[in-house]
This record gives structure tokens, sequence and C-alpha cells, in this order.
């Protein structure tokens, strides 16, 4: 089982799309997928076709009391060999709640241990933010996915974002890697989403996957309707970048 987290402390950057298409292209090809919203938006949660406003179960359940993975999971009825452990509105108090308890930054990490024979890929979906949920999410992954914007700002912040990684894989969790670095809402057609392109290859390298996902608005819109891309448009641009995603995802295992 791979856990990876995809982060990026600045919001807006197609974090939820690429974690809801990415589990679900990878579920589609028979890997067995759990999909973890830990953002207490919840939008990975409606976009995978729950109602985060109406569900029993939870990770905020997993997070503040005894309750596990394993009975919180709700199993897709969209898409085969897809589970998602929910989000719900209760866990923006959950940080709170968490402090107190011992060792509170391994919860997720202690948590997962009891079903790694149950998945190949586990992708945890994190709020923009650097708090005790995303630290519970980097301390057990083996690696962080980092989504970033074909904008003027796209480098702001990344000092920051590789400096907690860092740091997290210094004192919590040592095999931490940077998995790859997807460039969202890119349009090939302006000088800036090229300039911004040559400036992130220069700073991650071949950590930046050749794939890039180009503003769409089929894409834009899937997640209102709680379906995957490819559940809403498999013909679309959006669709087709992120199959390319996918497979050089796979390549790189």
């Amino acid at each position: 089982m791979k856990i990876i987290c995809v982060f990026n402390q600045k919001g807006g950057v197609g974090k939820t799309t690429t974690t809801i298409n990415l589990s679900a292209y990878l579920a589609m090809e028979g890997y067995k997928v759990l999909t973890v919203d830990i953002d207490p938006q919840g939008n990975t949660t409606s976009g995978l076709g729950l109602d985060k406003y109406n569900l029993d179960v939870s990770i905020y359940d997993v997070l503040t009391s005894e309750a596990s993975v394993k009975e919180s999971t709700i199993k897709s009825e969209l898409v085969q060999n897809l589970s998602i452990l929910p989000s719900t509105i209760e866990l923006a108090g959950a940080e709170v709640e968490i402090t107190s308890i011992p060792d509170r930054e391994t919860i997720m990490k202690r948590k997962l241990e009891e079903v790694k024979e149950e998945y190949d890929f586990v992708f945890i979906d994190c709020p923009p933010s650097l708090g005790v949920l995303t630290i519970n999410a980097l301390t057990c992954a083996d690696s962080v996915l980092i989504p970033m914007q074909c904008e003027f700002y796209a480098l702001e912040g990344v000092s920051q974002l590789i400096n907690t990684v860092q740091l997290v894989k210094k004192s919590l969790n040592k095999n931490l890697e940077i998995e790859g670095v997807v460039m969202t809402m890119y349009d090939y057609r302006t000088n800036l989403s090229n300039e911004v392109l040559k400036e992130v290859q220069g700073y991650f390298k071949d950590k930046v996957y050749k794939t890039k996902i180009a503003r769409n608005i089929r894409l834009a819109e899937a997640p209102s309707f709680g379906l995957p891309i490819m559940l809403y448009d498999e013909k679309c641009k959006g669709a087709e970048a992120y199959i390319e995603l996918t497979k050089e995802f796979l390549n790189r295992q």
C-alpha cells in the first residue's frame, strides 16, 4: 500500500480535482484505492458523489474516537475498487480536539495500519494549511503530490512547503519523499504559463510531470455533479489529461 498526500498550502490549485480524478482512474484500472478527505470543506467527498451533510461516519470519527478506518469507509457506488473515507464540517473542530491526544501527529498513521493489506493506493486530500490535520497526513504518507497552478504566484510559498516536508521527514517520517508536481490550469497559448512551467521545472527538475492539466470548463463543472471527469464527460480535454497523468504516475512507480 502506497500512501500519497496531495498538498499545497495555496488554495485553488487543483488539489481536490487531482485527488478525485487520479483516484478514480486508478480504481478504474483495477487498483484498490482509498481516498481520504481531511479537508473540512469536504469537496473531495462531495466530488465523489457523497452528501457531506448527511454521513453517519467520517474521518472526524477516526481522528477523535476509537472508530476504525474500516468501519468509517464508504464504498463508491460510482467507481468499482474505490473507497472513500469522507470529511464533514465537524472536522473543522478536530484540530482543537486532538491537540490533547498523546502522539497526535501519528493518529492517521496508526489507524491506516489496519487496512494496509486492502489497498494499493491511498490518496489523502489535505486542507490548504499546515495544521495538525496536514501534519497527520504527511506523517503517514510515503510521498507528497503537489498540484501547482500556472500563475504568477505559483512558486510563492513553495519554500515553506518544502521546509514543512523536510521538517516532517526529519522528525516524524524519515521516508517521506516528493512524488511529483502536477501543473494545473495550464494555458499553452500564454507566455505566463510557459514561463511558470520553466521556473517550476528549474526548481523541481524531473519531479514535474510531463502531463499538464489545462483549463477546462467540463473539468470545473464535474465536481458540482458529484462525478469524476471520466463519468461526466470522458471525451473532454480534462479527462484526456487525467488519463495521461494516471499513466505517467503509474510509470513512475
